[in-house]
């Protein structure tokens, strides 16, 4: 992944965290403004850059075989509940491309797939529980609190 996607990513997050407040309509936000303390949201930003470093070590041997060699991870995100620190859901975004050339008028072709994944996660996952199965050396084989399962196995259901 090239600097510049990883730094608008970055700034993507940033913002998505400070607009994302619990509003009277709803009791999810973004999990990155219910983190609470200065480790935490570290921990969050180490887990997310990781499990990017993990998707790009794996993706030429597996999902990124046949149409879509050049899959790239976006953004892992998850809605949390600000008041009880419960998950309701997280999801992985990816895109993609595969471009084809017309020979005769000179034009690029492309097909643009984007996937989103959406996490095995145990019903009634916390925060606190996400945070600690996967700040590990590589959180995309971390198994998730209750299931055994990892983020991995999303994705293989998925991509």
């Amino acid at each position: 992944m090239s600097l510049a996607v990883g730094l608008l990513w970055f700034a993507a997050s940033a913002i998505l965290a400070q607009q994302a407040k619990p509003s009277a309509a709803g009791r999810y936000t973004d999990l990155v403004a219910a983190l609470q303390n200065d480790d935490d949201i570290n921990t969050w930003y180490g887990i997310a850059n990781a499990l990017r470093r993990d998707f790009d070590m794996i993706c030429g041997d597996t999902f990124c075989e046949g149409d879509y060699s050049n899959i790239a991870a976006l953004r892992f995100a998850c809605a949390a509940d600000a008041a009880t620190g419960e998950i309701g859901q997280c999801a992985w975004s990816f895109a993609a491309s595969d471009e084809r050339i017309d020979a005769r008028r000179g034009r690029v072709h492309a097909a643009i797939p984007v996937w989103r994944c959406v996490s095995p996660l145990a019903p009634h996952t916390t925060v606190r529980e996400l945070l600690s199965a996967l700040a590990a050396a590589h959180p995309l084989h971390a198994p998730l609190p209750r299931t055994g399962a990892t983020l991995y196995d999303g994705l293989s259901d998925c991509l």
